[in-house]
């Protein structure tokens, strides 16, 4: 049994890939910078505060305080991933180009 190229779906614009116009791609671009920006901060600056700069015993750790900067810190990693996906009419991968060998790496 043969498992399938995984470079197949990239070819055809495949699922990971989504469309879009050139305005829409920029918009996308610039606030899912921002909010992923923005989550990973607070997230951190969340932890900081639930550990009192790390200087507390581990049992005086704030546990909600703490999720909350975790959440926050994965919140941002998603919308960034998410936002990844994204590319605008006549954008591709340099991989996928002819003019490239396969066997660079």
């Amino acid at each position: 049994m043969t498992s399938p190229d995984p470079t197949d779906d990239n070819k055809q614009g495949g699922a990971r890939e989504i469309t879009v116009p050139l305005r829409l791609y920029k918009a996308v671009t610039v606030f899912s910078t921002l909010f992923a920006m923005l989550g990973v901060i607070v997230g951190f600056v969340l932890l900081d505060s639930a550990t009192n700069r790390a200087t507390v015993a581990l049992s005086e750790v704030n546990v909600p305080l703490a999720l909350a900067g975790l959440a926050a810190i994965v919140f941002g990693g998603g919308v960034y991933a998410f936002a990844t996906r994204f590319q605008a009419a006549g954008m591709g991968n340099a991989k996928d180009d002819d003019d490239e060998r396969s066997d660079n790496g």
